[in-house]
């Protein structure tokens, strides 16, 4: 497609239907800007965006992940995180050349509605998004980012969302005195997400043993990085001792795994957290499960508390302490793999679709 802007429109009823778009430039009204979308990461996080695109309920109104970028009635546009250029502006405290991180449709450009100008960023006040979490309409000066560090830039987009969700999660499982239990499980252990989660984990002195539960052929490669206590495979659930109090993290939505844990654990399992739905593919097989009620975690509705518990900056200074320490091991566990252009950023949005993506890479995407 050459230099033109592109976009990947997405079926809302059938996300493995995607296609790649030239894009013309609209006009700007008053207060909008249009950046270009420097690069971004494609993770499975996004996969779990396109799933709950429609409204499930999340938001707590009738409206889902594809109202970020697109209206009613229009193809799905997928959101990214990632780092973007201002490249016209007609909205004041917003200048052309202005770097930002924050979150955009996967797609070369996009047209943000400015608000709440100021020296750390804005907000964007499009319509459709002030009813939509607000963690999700920060847009963010890279210059004013005090845990940003060149030398971790690509590893923002692939990781920050996700280890931001693990600390979160962490973070509710100290403040419910760990509901309790002896071990907390972690499915999808060599997720980014059930990473950043280990990680965290292990920062405190007095907690639980973590177990990662993955696929036979990772548990060698995970155990060696040294994220959680124990690595085991999935069929070896069955040996862990089920009179020892337990809890699960899901980080797939993988239904058959949920099940043997439960099944496993009976009355021993004192929580049962499921965080995305990257195997969206996967039968659900919930019904009827003993033990607890399995509970959704929600990142910005946590967020929200936290930030209302401690306020802004204190929130803000235990991320950027617990990201800058992260950041010193990151390197070790995820690879940057580098794709080009729209054609590549199609592909990478059907390899993370279809589970072909390898979990110890990064991927990101330069439009």
């Amino acid at each position: 497609m050459g230099s033109a802007s592109w976009a990947i429109d997405i079926d809302r009823d059938d996300i493995t239907q995607a296609r790649l778009i030239e894009e013309a430039a609209a006009p700007l009204a008053p207060g909008q800007v249009r950046v270009h979308v420097d690069s971004y990461a494609m993770t499975a996080n996004n996969i779990t965006y396109a799933v709950f695109g429609k409204p499930a309920g999340l938001f707590g109104n009738d409206q889902g992940y594809w109202d970020f970028f697109a209206k009613p009635g229009e193809a799905g546009r997928l959101p990214v995180w990632g780092f973007a250029t201002v490249t016209e502006s007609a909205a004041e405290g917003v200048s052309v050349g202005d770097r930002l991180y924050g979150y955009y449709p996967m797609a070369s450009d996009a047209v943000l509605t400015v608000g709440k100008a100021g020296p750390g960023g804005f907000i964007d006040i499009t319509p459709r998004r002030t009813t939509l979490p607000p963690i999700y309409n920060q847009y963010q000066r890279i210059d004013a980012l005090a845990d940003y560090r060149a030398a971790d830039h690509d590893y923002w987009p692939v990781f920050r969302p996700l280890f931001l969700t693990g600390w979160l999660i962490a973070d509710q499982f100290e403040d419910e005195g760990d509901y309790g239990v002896q071990q907390i499980l972690i499915a999808s252990a060599s997720s980014k997400t059930a990473i950043g989660l280990g990680f965290a984990l292990k920062q405190r002195a007095d907690r639980p043993e973590t177990i990662g539960l993955t696929s036979a052929a990772n548990v060698e490669s995970l155990a060696a990085q040294g994220i959680y206590d124990r690595v085991i495979s999935y069929d070896q659930i069955m040996t862990l001792n089920a009179a020892t109090p337990a809890a699960l993290v899901d980080m797939a939505g993988n239904g058959a795994v949920t099940r043997v844990v439960h099944s496993h654990f009976g009355n021993q399992l004192q929580a049962s957290i499921i965080v995305g739905k990257s195997h969206w593919d996967a039968q659900a097989d919930v019904e009827g499960l003993p033990g607890p009620e399995r509970q959704g975690f929600f990142a910005p509705g946590r967020s929200q508390k936290r930030i209302a518990d401690w306020g802004g900056a204190v929130f803000g200074q235990k991320i950027a302490e617990a990201w800058l320490a992260f950041m010193d091991v990151a390197p070790r566990l995820a690879a940057i793999d580098k794709r080009r252009g729209g054609p590549a950023a199609l592909e990478a949005y059907h390899e993370m679709l279809s589970g072909r993506a390898d979990a110890k890479a990064g991927i990101v995407v330069e439009p």
